[in-house]
């Protein structure tokens, strides 16, 4: 595959002990993304887009951000304009709180909160390739994929986003559920896109030309 991008922009993958940081890592290196990997603030200042990956629970990983003093870093980015992306926990950590062993806050970046999915008779946690309805095809994140495409799951939460016009795209397992969001520079995905092979990748080039474009000077 071609890098989707030719200039290559620095995004930081927020490194706070969960997650498969090196596995994000190397599909945004192999978008064209040059990236680094820290918990730094001055570094994590510096890029021009985040990502904060994660796998596990939900309290531990606040309680981890919170310990690095990232949480208000992550809110000042979002708030500054810095294209910041979830990745599966990453995605459910900007949310205002999870039940998740007994419920914990979260940071708050998008209105709503994170509860597991309601699933019948089939198991949990959701494994495996599901398709995913985009419901705004016209986001930078999604541009060039179809609206309806398959991504890589693993989990047994998801969101419930308060504003539904948060809801970037839905799947379904049981019941449908919110896994992808876009609230303004923060977007999140409860799918692997490191993970989901062409369609994941893209998905990742789509971020890094947001990221190109943040950072762009304004034209006098």
């Amino acid at each position: 595959m071609t890098p989707l991008i030719e200039d290559p922009v620095e995004i930081a993958i927020v490194d706070y002990g969960m997650g498969n940081r090196r596995s994000v890592e190397k599909a945004l290196e192999h978008v064209g993304a040059s990236v680094t990997v820290t918990s730094d603030p001055a570094r994590l200042r510096g890029a021009c887009g985040l990502v904060v990956p994660g796998v596990g629970a939900f309290p531990r990983a606040m309680e981890r951000l919170r310990e690095l003093g990232l949480d208000d870093l992550l809110r000042e980015r979002v708030a500054a304009g810095t294209p910041v992306m979830g990745i599966c926990l990453g995605m459910q950590l900007a949310f205002e709180h999870s039940s998740e062993q007994g419920g914990s806050d979260g940071l708050a970046i998008l209105a709503g909160e994170v509860r597991p999915l309601q699933v019948g008779s089939l198991k949990l946690p959701h494994i495996g390739w599901n398709e995913v309805r985009f419901t705004n095809p016209g986001s930078a994140l999604v541009a060039g994929l179809p609206p309806r495409c398959a991504f890589y799951h693993v989990h047994s939460f998801a969101p419930i986003p308060a504003r539904p016009g948060d809801v970037l795209g839905t799947a379904e397992y049981g019941a449908p559920f919110a896994t992808a969001v876009e609230s303004g520079s923060f977007y999140g995905v409860q799918f692997h896109p490191e993970k989901s092979s062409a369609a994941g990748l893209r998905l990742l080039g789509n971020f890094a030309s947001i990221c190109v474009e943040a950072r762009a000077p304004v034209a006098q």
